[in-house]
């Protein structure tokens, strides 16, 4: 007869505990990041919609008379600024979050989700609202279910993310090169290719951000995890804007005055 514990039985207790531990705290800080990019894009929605339908929207994008007659909105120094602004928010939570405050890096994502909403009034202008509606439930569908696949998957997704970057970098390229060529041809390509290149990085990202936490530890440091999941939420928040930016350009009607 034996006598004293089974240290096999006692270790697969322990271990079977540590990854119920970690799961736990996987699916709460998954959670954390995501009640973060909600948030932020509510905010952005809220925002924009707000300035749409105010008199501020006349000042960003005041009406005038172009070469053939028509009254047309053009924007103004200060809608630039907003379209432009948002980018110095990105460089600097991308770039400053270990060494920001959890209270700087919140305040930074709220301020950063409200100037782009500002940013984004002139899709009011642009196209109907039915249309915005529509589409951005398309979107919120294809997102939820790409990240959810990127969240599950087995497959090691660090090659598709690299891919995708360099998918990015060429649309932004593109972008550019329209931006004096004014082809809609050209523009309907880089939405195709925007659909592509942002749900894929959205199933990446997604990937992404659970092996951080499990690699980093995230869980065992409360100041670390407040700040990164403010970080991982901008990542998302930016692949769900881009995307609903892309399909808005292929599926959305536009105003007819």
């Amino acid at each position: 007869m034996a006598f004293g514990p089974d240290f096999r039985t006692y270790r697969g207790a322990t271990t079977a505990t540590s990854a119920a531990v970690l799961d736990a705290g996987l699916r709460a800080y998954m959670l954390r990041v995501f009640n973060w990019m909600a948030s932020g894009l509510l905010l952005t929605g809220v925002v924009a919609y707000g300035i749409a339908h105010s008199e501020a929207i006349n000042y960003l994008y005041p009406t005038v008379q172009n070469a053939q007659g028509f009254l047309v909105h053009r924007p103004s120094a200060l809608a630039y600024l907003l379209i432009f602004a948002p980018l110095a928010f990105v460089m600097v939570l991308s770039f400053g979050v270990n060494k920001l405050s959890r209270t700087a890096a919140q305040t930074l994502f709220w301020v950063f989700a409200a100037v782009m909403g500002a940013s984004l009034t002139n899709i009011f202008l642009i196209y109907t609202q039915t249309s915005i509606v529509t589409v951005f439930f398309v979107c919120a569908a294809t997102f939820a279910a790409t990240s959810a696949w990127g969240y599950v998957t087995k497959r090691d997704l660090t090659g598709m993310g690299s891919f995708m970057m360099m998918g990015l970098f060429g649309i932004i390229i593109a972008s550019v090169v329209n931006m004096f060529v004014r082809s809609s041809e050209l523009q309907f390509g880089i939405s195709i290719i925007g659909v592509l290149v942002f749900t894929g990085l959205t199933a990446y990202d997604t990937q992404r951000i659970k092996s951080d936490y499990i690699q980093y530890g995230y869980g065992y440091d409360q100041e670390l995890s407040a700040k990164r999941s403010v970080y991982d939420a901008l990542s998302l928040y930016l692949n769900f804007i881009n995307l609903f930016l892309m399909l808005l350009q292929i599926m959305g009607n536009r105003n007819s005055n």
